[in-house]
């Protein structure tokens, strides 16, 4: 059911839009449904949970799809050309030893898939959408989030002629297609394997068992590997062989828990294609939205008054001169005394665990880890942007009924081969503006659907 927001809601940003979806069942139903739903599948307890969708004009959730399809391909054409071959970026991005492994043997190959899986994270500050972030992997969260929680809001929002008050695209039904399409596109059986590790989710395969599932009832056979066990993917019979896959992990979560990849190695050495490439983590760091921002040769005038609409300032750091609103300023110093209006970010990082917000630390310590990045060359600062609110009905442990809150939601819309995919969406309820992060700060989950 739609109403009008009230004036709590239409508070926030007219991004948002005056109408919202009001809770099709009672809090207990509600917390039923989402917990049975969400279970084993990597996520923390949420005390706080969405008791309906975000609801988005139809011109506002577009325009996210839109603008993530124009900067991915930016994104795409800045990291390629910061140097002409993998040895040459990996140099240039100054990326650590970790990340110098399961590159394919071919360099077209390696580029052409690197791009196949993105999600930004995306706030609306006072002029509207703000991409913090463009992630690029195959490991990000989304997906199994969206595709759950759609599931639960349609059969609740459905009415008795089967029509629903709300359109979304769904994630598994997209990427299905992408694998499908990449299948035709090689020339290969349509086998996927979904390659990943229940020591990541906490034990249990259900996150990986859910998407496995699905491709196998759409037409793909598919199966869960451990990386233990991924030479069963091309060790056996041609009929039998895996020749694409999802690589659903990060080097950095792998290594935190001890986890081999020489078996993904071997296993992209013997033409297991896993997407997105690794070369996606040049697309992923945040050096790259750096280079966006300042301005690369080969922007057009349209290409970088997207990037000034869209993107907020944001700097490679090091020790060197850089232009802020028209004029020339030393980096370093710029940094050092407007603490209160960045953020400090490594290129690559997850969770929110490398971002130091300026106005939540001491100058002291802000200036030292300014230096220190700045030596290093791997972090960027970028301007802080102050997100608004929007209006969500919620349930909460110990509460017997749903009801309107203020929320601060970061959206994270889905691209799987350029489609849109749905949007996942985290908040928090206590209106700060800090971290928003599933992991690295417990916030809550939803999706967003247009109305």
């Amino acid at each position: 059911m739609l109403q009008e927001a009230g004036p709590s809601a239409s508070a926030g940003h007219p991004w948002f839009g005056e109408m919202r979806l009001r809770p099709a069942a009672g809090a207990r139903t509600v917390r039923e449904l989402l917990r049975g739903e969400m279970r084993d599948i990597g996520l923390p307890y949420q005390p706080l949970l969405p008791a309906a969708p975000f609801a988005l004009p139809r011109a506002s959730y577009a325009e996210l799809f839109r603008v993530t399809s124009a900067l991915l391909d930016l994104v795409r054409r800045a990291a390629l050309e910061s140097a002409p071959t993998t040895r040459g970026r990996l140099a240039a991005y100054r990326m650590p030893d970790s990340e110098h492994q399961l590159f394919v043997a071919d360099p077209f190959t390696e580029e052409r898939y690197a791009d196949c899986v993105a999600r930004p994270d995306v706030v609306i500050g006072p002029d509207g959408p703000q991409f913090l972030e463009l992630n690029v992997s195959g490991a990000l969260g989304g997906p199994v989030e969206v595709h759950g929680h759609l599931d639960v809001w349609r059969a609740l929002h459905t009415d008795a002629d089967g029509r629903l008050p709300f359109a979304s695209h769904d994630p598994y039904t997209v990427r299905t297609k992408m694998f499908r399409t990449l299948c035709a596109e090689l020339g290969v059986a349509p086998r996927v394997a979904v390659l990943g590790s229940a020591r990541d989710q906490g034990g249990s395969t259900r996150y990986f068992d859910l998407q496995v599932a699905h491709f196998n009832s759409h037409g793909l056979m598919a199966r869960f590997f451990e990386p233990e066990d991924l030479h069963e993917a091309w060790d056996c019979p041609p009929h039998l062989r895996h020749p694409v896959g999802l690589r659903d992990f990060t080097i950095p979560d792998w290594a935190e828990l001890g986890i081999d990849t020489a078996p993904v190695q071997e296993a992209l050495d013997h033409g297991c294609l896993l997407v997105g490439t690794q070369t996606s983590t040049f697309l992923s760091s945040k050096l790259t939205l750096g280079m966006l921002s300042e301005g690369r040769p080969w922007m057009s005038a349209a290409e970088c008054a997207l990037v000034d609409t869209y993107l907020p300032w944001t700097r490679i750091l090091s020790d060197r001169r850089t232009t802020r609103g028209g004029r020339e300023v030393d980096l370093v110093r710029y940094a050092v005394d407007h603490r209160e209006s960045l953020v400090l970010k490594a290129g690559i990082g997850m969770s929110g665990k490398q971002v130091v917000i300026g106005r939540d630390t001491d100058q002291g310590v802000w200036e030292a880890a300014v230096a220190e990045a700045a030596e290093a060359g791997t972090s960027v600062v970028q301007d802080f942007v102050e997100p608004r609110t929007c209006g969500l009905a919620v349930v909460s442990d110990g509460v017997d009924e749903p009801y309107d809150m203020e929320v601060v939601p970061v959206l994270g819309p889905l691209l799987f081969a350029g489609r849109p995919a749905g949007v996942f969406t985290r908040f928090t309820g206590d209106l700060t503006t800090g971290i928003v992060s599933v992991l690295g700060a417990n916030s809550s989950v939803n999706c967003a659907v247009a109305v």
